[in-house]
């Protein structure tokens, strides 16, 4: 057993057993899709907007608080974001070094190269949550049209 093995987080199971603990009388369902919504780049990354979509969240949420998306300035940005209601290694990672799960430097570096063509005024805090019919009705919608007041291309996710 390797040291990544030895911290491996069942994430299934323990997604599964987190949803039950809830209350919830069904068990959770992974999402599927019968066609993938995404497209293809209709021009070159160097002419695009780039967004970033997280699972963080702006600020500390309680475990069964209600969740909304919220957005943030890329160029006001926090010192930090924050998951630690969500299920992720947190003995073998932490939330301490931002731009080490949320690339901000360097995504604008690339833009500032011109790799790609301007990081987006505003990223996006994505809840996480049991209903997949808010999420495809209610945040997935919300998200986009955040993403198409500010002209963004492409969007980069960062689920933690």
């Amino acid at each position: 057993m390797n040291d990544m093995t030895a911290h491996a987080v069942p994430y299934m199971e323990r997604s599964r057993l987190y949803y039950e603990a809830q209350g919830f009388e069904k068990p959770y369902v992974w999402a599927t899709h019968e066609e993938v919504p995404l497209a293809p780049l209709a021009r070159a990354l160097a002419d695009c907007t780039l967004t970033v979509i997280t699972t963080a969240s702006l600020c500390e949420r309680l475990p069964l608080k209600p969740r909304s998306v919220t957005s943030g300035e890329t160029a006001n940005m926090p010192e930090r974001l924050y998951a630690n209601d969500l299920s992720w290694d947190k003995e073998a990672t932490h939330l301490e070094d931002l731009n080490s799960y949320f690339p901000i430097d360097h995504l604008n570096a690339l833009a500032d190269s011109g790799r790609i063509g301007a990081l987006a005024r505003r990223f996006h805090c994505a809840p996480t949550e049991y209903s997949q019919r808010k999420t495809n009705e209610a945040d997935a919608p919300d998200i986009l049209a955040r993403c198409q007041e500010d002209g963004v291309d492409i969007a980069l996710l960062i689920p933690l």
